[in-house]
């Protein structure tokens, strides 16, 4: 028996929260078909292009996708993302957590005692900065804090911070000293804040901070030359069968850091 735990908006599709399912040879691919085709008329369909899938409190694209075979005693969450808020900040809620990006200019001194100083005025919220150059697109931010807040769930984060686990999945190394040097805030350089924790806390702090931010989170398309500071060739881009290979192979690159 396989247990589906249907999270956010995903229970209003089946009014319930749990589902059991008596097949132990099905994949994630299938599970879905078999949920789609469950679902009344009268009631919400699921968008699954729009949901994460965590297999036992891991994101599938960490494993083999929609291609996962379950098991029997497998728990699977779906989880609807959910996208909001103004055009300076993306938001959105991800494992029951709310998540924000947004953008700093380049226009910012020092974006190091910036950081440093907003999270000394926001102890509640979880605050890093990644590059801007080495942030894809809402997809490939979306797979990597899964993945962190998955290691959070498991106690296997990198380190003893959460925010700093994220810094080193987006530079796929385990070294600290690395993924700062490699993808942390920049002088002269766009900067993506990815912000955790409470909506009202979320609201102040970009209230706060609004005149420093451009007005959209991802400006440029970053795929040329994050495929060279990774390694990844379009050899390995055209084996993954998905229609966002790229951040499905970034997404296994971190996913496959341990402690």
């Amino acid at each position: 028996m396989i247990t589906v735990k249907l999270l956010g908006g995903a229970r209003k599709s089946f009014s319930s929260d749990k589902l059991e399912i008596q097949n132990d040879t099905i994949t994630v691919s299938g599970l879905l078909d078999h949920l789609k085709a469950s679902i009344p008329q009268n009631l919400p369909q699921l968008d699954p292009a729009n949901i994460l899938i965590a297999v036992n409190g891991v994101d599938s694209s960490a494993l083999q996708g929609k291609e996962t075979l379950l098991k029997n005693g497998d728990v699977v969450s779906i989880i609807p993302l959910v996208h909001g808020g103004k055009s300076k900040r993306m938001q959105f809620s991800l494992m029951n957590t709310t998540v924000e990006l947004v953008r700093l200019k380049k226009t910012i001194q020092d974006p190091i005692k910036f950081l440093e100083s907003t999270r000394e005025r926001y102890p509640n919220l979880v605050i890093q900065g990644i590059c801007a150059l080495y942030v894809l697109n809402i997809e490939h931010v979306k797979k990597i804090i899964a993945i962190s807040l998955s290691a959070k769930k498991a106690d296997t984060l990198l380190s003893n911070k959460i925010e700093t686990d994220i810094l080193m999945r987006f530079a796929c190394t385990r070294q600290i000293s690395d993924a700062i040097s490699k993808v942390g805030v920049k002088v002269n350089a766009d900067s993506i804040l990815i912000i955790l924790g409470k909506k009202s806390s979320l609201d102040k702090m970009f209230h706060e901070i609004e005149d420093l931010l451009a007005n959209d989170v991802f400006q440029k398309n970053n795929s040329k030359l994050i495929k060279k500071e990774f390694g990844i060739t379009q050899k390995e881009l055209d084996c993954v069968m998905s229609k966002t290979p790229l951040e499905d192979l970034l997404a296994e690159k971190s996913a496959t850091l341990f402690h």
